[in-house]
């Protein structure tokens, strides 16, 4: 069984392999914007980190459920029909889930003053297994 080295800071995608994971420790631990931990056939989890004043971005998953759990920091959750009518429905800290059912537009914004800090379980899979993305 894989497992990962969280005192080394071994970030990487596990998937396709039985694993156990420290989530909340590593999604602390993470300072890219994007990476995926674990990619499976039918599910997929990343971590994300979400500077002061950034945000996810508008998007929509038109096949894929998502799930998001704040773990640190405090974010403003939008939904909507279509990207223009995006509005804020919650603000939250690292004791929230968002649900975002496939083909609903949504975003979360950083309102707070320090990262962001959550990780995403997608079912079906959304990003390429491996994914690192830096800011900028």
């Amino acid at each position: 069984m894989e497992r990962c080295n969280c005192d080394l800071g071994e970030l990487r995608d596990y998937g396709g392999e039985p694993t156990v994971l420290n989530i909340q420790r590593l999604a602390v631990k993470n300072r890219n914007f994007r990476i995926a931990l674990w990619t499976g056939k039918y599910l997929q989890t990343t971590l994300m980190s979400i500077p002061t004043g950034g945000e996810i971005g508008a998007e929509l998953h038109h096949d894929t459920d998502q799930f998001i759990r704040i773990v640190q920091g405090r974010g403003a959750v939008f939904f909507g029909k279509t990207r223009e009518s995006l509005k804020e429905v919650k603000r939250v800290d690292g004791n929230y889930g968002v649900f975002v059912p496939a083909g609903t537009w949504h975003n979360i914004k950083n309102i707070g003053n320090t990262p962001l800090k959550l990780y995403s379980v997608y079912a079906p899979p959304h990003h390429t297994f491996g994914t690192v993305e830096k800011y900028g």
